[in-house]
Parts: C-alpha cells; structure tokens; sequence
C-alpha cells in the first residue's frame, strides 16, 4: 500500500538489503518532499529503490546537487548513447575498485545496451570488451581521467577526434568519469552495498 511504501524504506526490511552500515538512511516519510517523490517515482519504475538514492538522502542538500549533476550529464541527448555513458561508468569505477556503482550500472548498462555479456567485459577488462574502436578511445579516455588526468595530453583529445568526438563530447565524457569517482568514494566511504535486484538484471 502507498502508505507503507511513504513510512518506511524498502531496504531496511531486509538485513541482506540494508544500504549503509556507516550512517543513518532516513525513514521515506522524514525526508523532504521533493527526495521522497523522487524516490517514490524511482521505486514505482524500477520495482526498488536504489541504496545510492537511500544513502544520499542522509544529506538532503547533497541528494539534490549530486542527481542535479547526474541528470545533467546522464540523461541528456548528444553524442553519446545512454548505453555508452554506462560503458564510461562501468569502467572507471571498475578501475576505482568501487563494487556498488560496477554493480549498479553494469545492471543499468546491460538494460541499456541489451546485450548481457558487455558489462562484465568492461568491468573486468575494457581493452578486451567487444566495443568498437570509437568505444574503446572513449574508455580509454575516460578511464584516464578516472585514474591519472594529471597526465592528460593534446594527443589523448587528439586520440578521440580520430574517432569523430568532438572536444564538448570530451569535456562529456571527463565530466562523467569525474562524477563517478567521486560517487566511487562515497560508496565506498558509507560503506553503500548494491541491492540484490542489480545482480539479475538484464541477463
């Protein structure tokens, strides 16, 4: 019933669902309106809720900033693909060690690409995935800011308009890469677990 789901959270019924064990998730009927609309909205679309949803929601004002950011980057038309902007997550936070968010958005990736296989190839190796060569410089790129964009160099902008990106597309993908490694830490730093429903989906 819609009244059980605004009082209480779906994850904190089941101790093998819980988001965080280093910081308090809030009851839905506690957080502000517009946090538990969305959440709501997301649960009702996707059959649960996402812990990374639960767990920034400790933090109202960091809720707002971080899916503002996230929708801006991830939902947008462009260049590319949604499936491709999974790709860049996939790999960079596989190179960031972070399970939940390789778990989460390996599970949306699969969705998104309709293929089953792709996301465990990027995540264990992105160089040996089946992605094409305009895939694999864009992962290539993205994984470099994700792990050593002090070494960023013309020839790795230059490596991507060989492939018909142009520099807003590369500006595209380093803000992706750079909001996800900042996702990786906080997944990691609040202890965030994947939820169980991301292990099957899309296979």
């Amino acid at each position: 019933m819609a009244t059980d789901r605004s009082s209480t959270t779906p994850a904190a019924r089941s101790p093998g669902a819980t988001p965080t064990g280093r910081y308090p998730v809030p009851r839905l009927d506690e957080m502000p309106d517009d946090i538990r609309q969305r959440i709501v909205a997301v649960q009702e679309k996707a059959g649960f809720v996402p812990n990374v949803f639960l767990v920034f929601a400790h933090r109202p004002e960091e809720f707002r900033a971080f899916f503002a950011y996230h929708d801006a980057l991830m939902e947008k038309p462009g260049a590319l693909s949604k499936a491709e902007r999974e790709m860049i997550v996939v790999a960079t936070s596989a190179a960031n060690h972070c399970q939940y968010c390789v778990i989460a958005h390996g599970a949306i990736l699969r969705v998104r690409a309709k293929n089953p296989l792709i996301a465990d190839q990027i995540a264990i190796n992105y160089r040996r995935a089946d992605v094409t060569p305009r895939q694999r410089a864009m992962l290539d790129f993205a994984v470099k800011i994700a792990t050593a964009s002090h070494t960023l160099g013309d020839e790795d902008y230059a490596a991507l308009r060989a492939q018909g990106f142009s520099d807003e597309d590369a500006w595209d993908i380093a803000a992706i890469s750079a909001l996800f490694a900042l996702s990786n830490r906080m997944a990691d730093a609040t202890g965030m677990r994947p939820n169980e429903e991301f292990f099957t989906l899309g296979r």
